[in-house]
């Protein structure tokens, strides 16, 4: 689950077994993660916006931002819950989740929903939710950037088919990430640590060095030294907090000649497009 996708959806499928299969269903889990496919069948849908929300607030101040809950079902009346989890990067960006509290950067604990953490919207009907994050006035951490995760959850599932026909509850549950920072001054940076050839791949290796979220895209160029021929690799979209090491692979064409070349990576981040060049020469037989 990367972050490519910060606005974060599950779909939770409950079976409905007949009598005549229940023996042969109670040896499976109740419950079944199901993917976007049944997002399109079940008479349900959810929505929140923003799927990011930003806080610069200092300790023993408080901050208050909104996200808009929408219920785009035609049908079907939403009961919905407000949770709070932790979440952090591992080092190819994809999204870990943990309890409420438990890692070090967790702002979970600083936040309040008003004016409710449950409510109902009925179909097509939206609500603006407003959150509110207080960090404590004897915070002593040197964390620059605490975070924490929002998700609003559906509590009636409703009725549905599966592509096999099977009768199911689905449920829908959307995630927000939650970003608070002190109002200092922004040092987003990025330090190119190692750029080499593995297998059939380029590893770009960075680590972020600023005291600030750096989102962007690793773009790579590829130059044959005997023919002078350019070959672009797929850009890939990155994000990283203060602290984060991150690897970025960059997969060569299977077309790709045999030769000597030379590959040219850039990082482009930052709200004034900085860019950060690595160059390495590597021989493709």
């Amino acid at each position: 689950m990367s972050d490519t996708q910060s606005c974060l959806c599950c779909i939770f499928a409950f079976l409905k077994p007949s009598a005549v299969v229940m023996k042969k269903l109670c040896y499976f889990m109740p419950l079944l993660m199901l993917m976007f496919s049944i997002a399109g069948r079940a008479q349900t849908g959810l929505s929140v916006t923003p799927p990011r929300v930003y806080f610069t607030v200092a300790p023993g101040e408080s901050l208050r931002q909104k996200i808009t809950v929408s219920n785009t079902s035609k049908t079907s009346t939403l009961d919905l819950s407000i949770s709070l989890n932790d979440w952090s990067y591992d080092e190819k960006g994809n999204n870990q989740i943990h309890d409420a509290g438990s890692t070090p950067a967790s702002c979970a604990k600083w936040v309040a929903i008003l004016p409710s953490s449950f409510f109902s919207l009925a179909p097509g009907e939206h609500r603006d939710i407003e959150i509110q994050l207080a960090p404590p006035a004897n915070l002593k951490d040197s964390i620059v950037v605490h975070t924490a995760m929002l998700y609003v959850s559906q509590l009636n599932p409703v009725d549905d088919v599966s592509q096999k026909g099977t009768n199911i509850k689905v449920a829908v549950r959307t995630g927000i990430k939650l970003y608070q920072r002190p109002p200092i001054s922004r040092n987003a940076n990025l330090d190119i640590q190692n750029f080499t050839k593995v297998k059939e791949e380029l590893l770009l290796k960075f680590a972020n060095i600023g005291n600030v979220w750096a989102d962007g895209t690793a773009s790579c160029e590829l130059l044959n030294r005997q023919t002078g021929k350019k070959a672009i690799l797929k850009d890939v979209i990155f994000y990283s907090l203060p602290g984060n090491k991150r690897d970025i692979y960059f997969a060569l064409p299977q077309t790709l000649e045999k030769g000597e070349y030379i590959a040219s990576a850039v990082l482009n981040y930052g709200d004034d497009a900085t860019v950060k060049l690595a160059e390495l020469e590597f021989k493709h037989e």
